[in-house]
């Protein structure tokens, strides 16, 4: 018989990759599906769940389809409907996270001063905000739309759940390689 005595038990989580749409254009109203959506799982007895990149206010397809020059109209709509941290909105998300006993995982469009970043927010179950934190390097396109982040949240954290760590699109093939690896 094996010795089991150092080897630490398993906690299964009942966890949720939620796959919404947001309501376009519209923050406010994203938001609002968003909770509504965190209080149903919460019934459901789920213990984490992870939303879309930049779920909030809605990823930025527009960048896919028009030339950089006829982007601006939109881009400054993005800009208008980005998500302040803090804010109403993310208040409304941790009483969500809270009320539903539930940890957290949401991707926004950050709007800080003139600038909106790709951004990941943790909510603990009890609310709280553990983490914010910006992709570190666009790719493709996407500089055109969001800036670089700092890698300050680049690092894993515990939770009501356990230790959870993430990278958005694209980073792990990028210069962040030796980050993971040390």
């Amino acid at each position: 018989m094996k010795n089991t005595k150092n080897i630490p038990t398993s906690k299964i989580v009942k966890a949720a990759a939620v796959q919404i749409s947001p309501v376009l254009y519209s923050r406010q109203g994203t938001v609002e599906k968003v909770v509504k959506k965190i209080r149903q799982l919460g019934k459901q007895g789920v213990q984490f769940a992870t939303f879309p990149e930049t779920i909030i206010p809605y990823y930025p397809y527009f960048s896919y389809v028009q030339p950089p020059f006829a982007m601006a109209k939109e881009h400054l709509r993005l800009l208008e409907e980005s998500v302040t941290v803090p804010s109403a909105e993310t208040q409304a998300i941790a009483e969500a996270a809270k009320e539903a006993n539930m940890v957290v995982s949401i991707g926004i469009n950050e709007r800080d001063g003139s600038s909106i970043y790709n951004t990941q927010l943790l909510f603990d179950a009890d609310g709280t905000l553990l983490q914010r934190r910006r992709k570190i390097k666009p790719t493709y396109h996407e500089p055109m739309i969001w800036d670089q982040g700092d890698g300050s949240g680049l690092r894993a954290i515990d939770s009501a759940v356990g230790r959870i760590g993430w990278t958005l699109t694209n980073e792990r093939p990028s210069s962040t390689d030796n980050w993971f690896e040390s």
